[in-house]
């Protein structure tokens, strides 16, 4: 097929971004810029690397990474062209805001707390996705700590600091932000936090205040629900499927009320596991910008992604003004280390900075440069390639273990990431039923009820399998398939 054009896009060497991510990246900025309209037909693999003066296997995978998103789709020997799923932005982009007035807010969820419990030690709990604490390098940590405590440059290590984190921590995160998940940030857009509930909870303290509506996806994170109520928000719901959050549902909603802000995690969604498709993205992008609310893009583990390479961040779009960023270190170290961001702008970054003053002063200085050196030296990278073998053959293992021995009672779709499963039981079975009936056997599963908004009952497990080894999972599922076998 004939092109009449030709793309131009600019390739640096010096970036430290693998040369396929640029040439990714800036081909979904182009998409959401409206240069690439929906259906157009994108240039051939051999014309762009001659073009781009690289190695056409280097464009091939490009194109195969926006294929795997969903950006970009082929068509037997015509080619490859954008998706024609996706909106057009540029022309939505001047839709009219619409005006709404206040109504009074949904009534009180379910209490989030149930969500984590101490469990006997003789129980096998299939938690909601936490790692696998024994898989941490304790001795390359401990020597981090130790050089930060006792090297040559530890004075006033100990002493009051940056509110919004040490410097060298931010800029190490930033770093990794860049190369990693094409984001164009500095240490001065990025507030270290105790952990990703942390970051949801500065956030919503500097985004809302009493009465503001915020919106949440019905099935969705309980504590991140719960800060920004606690903030004073009115919380509204919209629903999600297999494509991610329920866009057509959520315009319906900015038509009738002012909304302030929404809560997603496009990546993997929380708990169902869906990846938001690339046509929801930037219809999200779009909705945002017209309505004129914040998205606060929840990322709590970007890294464990086994299909294909993660999928980049809305905060990694030429849209990035609408978008707060939360993300985590504790499912790459532990989570009692207690380490997270927030990325925004500058001006958001300060506001943060004011309330990390009113209740914490600042964090663990040590714990975070500590971390820091750790990503600096590629220690933390090093720690993710084997961490991430480790998940991926538990995974594996997981979707045969489901599919020969609870394949009667549940249906599931592989999920392309995260650290859990999220399982739909069959036809008359009852969740209730078989959270208490597991429990008798000494297994601990987390009912799909528990992360409605709506408290409505959801038939549906999701099953965390990162912090189980090999035998913990063969002996926790085969303990579930005799729950199941009890109430049939």
């Amino acid at each position: 097929m004939l092109r009449s054009w030709s793309l131009n896009l600019t390739i640096t060497s010096t970036s430290g971004i693998a040369v396929y991510l640029q040439i990714a990246q800036q081909i979904i900025n182009e998409i959401q810029r409206g240069r690439l309209a929906p259906s157009t037909a994108m240039p051939g693999t051999r014309d762009l690397s001659e073009k781009l003066k690289v190695n056409r296997k280097t464009v091939v995978l490009a194109y195969d990474e926006l294929i795997a998103q969903g950006w970009l789709t082929t068509q037997n020997r015509r080619g490859t062209f954008v998706s024609a799923d996706l909106p057009n932005f540029t022309a939505s982009e001047s839709a009219n805001k619409v005006g709404s007035k206040l109504v009074s807010s949904l009534e009180e969820t379910i209490e989030s707390q149930t969500l984590y419990q101490t469990t006997p030690s003789n129980t096998i709990d299939f938690n909601d996705g936490i790692p696998d604490t024994r898989l941490i390098p304790c001795e390359v940590l401990s020597r981090a700590f130790r050089h930060i405590l006792l090297g040559p440059e530890r004075s006033n290590k100990l002493g009051y600091g940056d509110p919004r984190g040490a410097t060298g921590l931010r800029q190490a995160i930033a770093t990794m932000l860049n190369m990693e998940r094409g984001l164009n940030v500095d240490e001065e857009k990025i507030c270290v936090t105790r952990g990703s509930q942390m970051g949801i909870f500065l956030a919503a303290r500097v985004l809302t205040k009493h009465d503001d509506y915020v919106v949440v996806e019905d099935l969705s994170y309980p504590p991140a629900r719960e800060a920004f109520r606690s903030c004073g928000a009115k919380i509204l719901t919209v629903d999600q499927d297999k494509y991610g959050v329920d866009v057509v549902a959520l315009e319906k909603l900015c038509k009738k009320y002012p909304i302030k802000a929404i809560y997603v995690t496009p990546h993997h969604q929380f708990p169902t596991t869906v990846i938001m498709t690339a046509e929801r993205r930037l219809k999200l992008l779009i909705l945002a910008k017209q309505y004129d609310f914040t998205i606060v893009e929840d990322d709590y583990d970007h890294e464990f992604h086994f299909s294909h390479r993660p999928v980049f961040p809305l905060a990694s779009t030429n849209h990035a003004d609408k978008v707060v960023y939360v993300g985590s270190l504790s499912k790459v170290l532990a989570p009692g280390l207690r380490v997270g961001y927030l990325v925004a702008s500058k001006s958001f970054i300060g506001k943060c900075a004011q309330d990390v003053m009113l209740i914490d002063r600042q964090g663990n200085s040590i714990t975070e440069l500590a971390v820091a050196e750790l990503m600096i030296s590629g220690e933390i990278k090093r720690h993710i390639r084997r961490t991430f073998k480790a998940y991926h053959e538990r995974r594996n293992l997981l979707i045969n273990l489901i599919s020969s021995q609870l394949g009667d009672f549940v249906n599931f779709d592989v999920p392309s990431g995260g650290l859990a499963f999220w399982l739909r039981l069959n036809n008359g079975l009852n969740i209730n039923d078989l959270e208490k009936s597991a429990l008798k056997k000494n297994v601990r599963i987390l009912p799909g009820t528990l992360f409605s908004a709506s408290a409505k009952e959801v038939n549906a497990i999701r099953l965390g399998f990162g912090s189980l080894n090999i035998n913990e999972l063969e002996l926790g599922v085969s303990k579930l398939r005799d729950a199941f076998c009890e109430k049939t």
